[in-house]
Parts: C-alpha cells; structure tokens; sequence
C-alpha cells in the first residue's frame, strides 16, 4: 500500500544506530519482547517480537528470514526490493506469519551515498518474531 503524500526525511545521521554483523546494516530497538532475543536451533536463530528502526546503506541487504508472526513495514527513505517486490519511502508493506524473504536496499554500494543514491530505512514491527534463515545475519 503506498499511503500518498506522505514525506519523511529522517536525519538518521543522528540516530544511535547500532551496528550488526552484516556490513551496511545497522538497527536502532525501539521495542523488545522480553523473551530472549536469540535461541539457537540448529542452522538457525529465532528472535523474539520487536519494533526497530533498519538502516540498510545503498545495495546492502541482511539475510533471509521467516516472520514467525507478522511483520509490518513502513518505508520511511530510500526503498528495498524482496522476492515479493519493489517498495519505496511512504509504502507500507504486510507481511503475513510463516512468509519468508530477504531485503535489499535500493542503490548502488559502489557509489556514494546521497539524494540520487540514499540509504532505505524502514519502522518494523514483527509481531512473534523472526527465524534466521542465514547465519550472518545482525
């Protein structure tokens, strides 16, 4: 769903953005659920519920996941693709318990980062949580 005229241009600049294993990634937690943020199954991870904020620089991308719940999105700048499709700033995205994919960050990695190449940073909320479906994940 695009939700028009809607306009944000964060100064991420200035957020305390944490850092994640994946280079060009990097989170801010808004919420989350008490329940321990990682459970190693096997090959994989869970991690509980979460409101975050994800900045993913120009053509960066975190890992697959699976939405354990649902997951919803809010394109806040830049955009992402997925298996699903392309999303830019002011689209909101539903994603359904048990759906699986892996953002990419709209851009180019080998340019510099700015208004024609910007970095996506999207307000998620993932009811229940995710499983990692790759092991580099943040």
């Amino acid at each position: 769903m695009n939700i028009p005229g809607l306009s944000i241009d964060p100064d991420d600049q200035q957020l305390p953005w944490k850092e994640t294993r994946v280079p060009g990634v990097h989170w801010l937690p808004l919420h989350l659920d008490p329940a321990p943020k990682e459970l190693e199954t096997g090959a994989s991870s869970k991690r509980a519920g979460a409101s975050v904020l994800i900045r993913m620089a120009p053509g960066s991308s975190y890992g697959a996941h699976r939405h354990l719940g649902s997951e919803d999105v809010l394109v806040l700048r830049g955009g992402y693709r997925d298996e699903v499709g392309e999303y830019q700033c002011g689209e909101f995205v539903h994603y359904p318990p048990g759906s699986e994919h892996r953002p990419v960050a709209l851009g180019h990695s080998d340019q510099p980062e700015g208004p024609r190449n910007p970095a996506c940073v999207l307000f998620a909320v993932a009811s229940d949580g995710i499983e990692l479906l790759e092991r580099d994940e943040s």
